[in-house]
């Protein structure tokens, strides 16, 4: 390995760390599905992009130094030939001049590649978006939803059984086959051939990306594991068994969610829409205090009401009480006035009878 291979294997290695740290931290994928905010859309294209760079990098690199040797062969015999039309005179010297920066073409094939999964992330989103827009987050029925992620889980896993699949990871594995029959040189070439590897490995790997974006396994566990299978499936030269292993896995696991057996795999996959749950739970919870708040007041109020009630009651039964004290003095002092006067008539009348 010279030292260009060298440092395209450590520009792939480094950029893939480094789409790993940077994939730690997502932006919220239900804002981009909900609204359809392109603020919100291109962050998650962007965090997509660095996510199939940490993801693919390391499967790509057989074939990323393949591409670069074709590029130094190619370049050589062109250099090596005495008779060159004047046409083949020009492009040798535009490759002259291009040749102090020697990975120009393959940052040109890489990015190329890059440019397929980006669509496809946005293709994704969108697609997903109007499913669950029409589904999950109108009916909100579990039943649906587990034979909904049961039925994508289920056609994942026997994806991995096609004619297709074996044809498109057939071209992943062996470089050479597929270089033999895409080459084209140039700049254009790379270009055509960077979108060609991106579309073969899209035929080997939607299956698990759509995954990742319909049950919200866009996370670092669920982005190793399935990085970890696909290094596998690109590597090995019987990568098809890993791949029809991955397949029996996601037939099985489909099975038990579609049949309700596994609700916390279901759970987890609706938890991307949390944002959303939790903006109507934290509504419900500040009605329900409002409402709560509201009946406390009423029943201060009807407290009052009642204290109020009774302190008039208490002080009617008061007035009445000093009022009924009042008659019922009034009255001994009149019946004691009365007496007075009838002792003293009775005297008078007694007198005068003694004279």
């Amino acid at each position: 390995m010279d030292r260009v291979q060298k440092a395209i294997v450590m520009s792939l290695i480094t950029t893939s760390a480094l789409a790993w740290i940077a994939s730690v931290n997502q932006p919220d994928m239900i804002a981009a599905m909900t609204t359809y905010n392109p603020l919100s859309i291109s962050l998650f294209t962007a965090s997509w992009t660095a996510g199939m760079a940490a993801m693919m990098f390391p499967a790509i690199t057989p074939m990323v130094l393949m591409y670069n040797r074709f590029v130094i062969n190619k370049k050589n015999n062109r250099d090596n030939q005495s008779s060159a039309t004047l046409e083949e005179q020009q492009h040798q010297q535009y490759d002259k001049a291009i040749s102090y920066f020697p990975s120009l073409r393959v940052i040109i094939f890489v990015g190329s590649y890059l440019l397929v999964w980006a669509v496809t992330g946005v293709s994704l989103l969108l697609a997903w978006s109007m499913v669950m827009n029409s589904t999950i987050m109108t009916t909100g029925n579990s039943f649906i939803i587990q034979y909904l992620y049961g039925t994508l889980l289920l056609i994942a896993g026997v994806y991995q059984f096609t004619p297709l699949k074996r044809i498109c990871i057939g071209y992943c594995e062996s470089p050479m086959s597929f270089f033999m029959r895409r080459w084209r040189g140039g700049t254009y070439g790379a270009v055509n051939m960077g979108v060609y590897h991106g579309l073969y490995c899209l035929g080997c790997c939607w299956a698990y990306f759509l995954l990742m974006v319909a049950l919200g396994w866009m996370n670092l566990l669920w982005m190793g594991l399935f990085a970890g299978i696909i290094f596998g499936e690109k590597i090995w030269y019987r990568g098809i068994w890993i791949a029809r292993a991955a397949g029996i896995a996601l037939i099985v696991v489909g099975i038990l969610v579609a049949a309700g057996m596994l609700p916390s795999l279901v759970s987890s996959a609706t938890s991307m829409t949390g944002s959303e749950d939790d903006t109507g739970d934290d509504m419900t919870m500040m009605m329900q205090n409002d409402n709560a708040n509201n009946s406390a007041n009423d029943m201060a109020m009807s407290d009052s009401s009642q204290e109020a009630s009774m302190d008039l009651l208490d002080d009617s039964v008061v007035s009445r009480g000093a009022g009924d004290e009042s008659n019922l003095m009034t009255s001994d002092f009149n019946d004691h006035a009365a007496e007075f006067t009838d002792n003293h008539n009775g005297n008078v009348e007694s007198t005068m009878d003694m004279d």
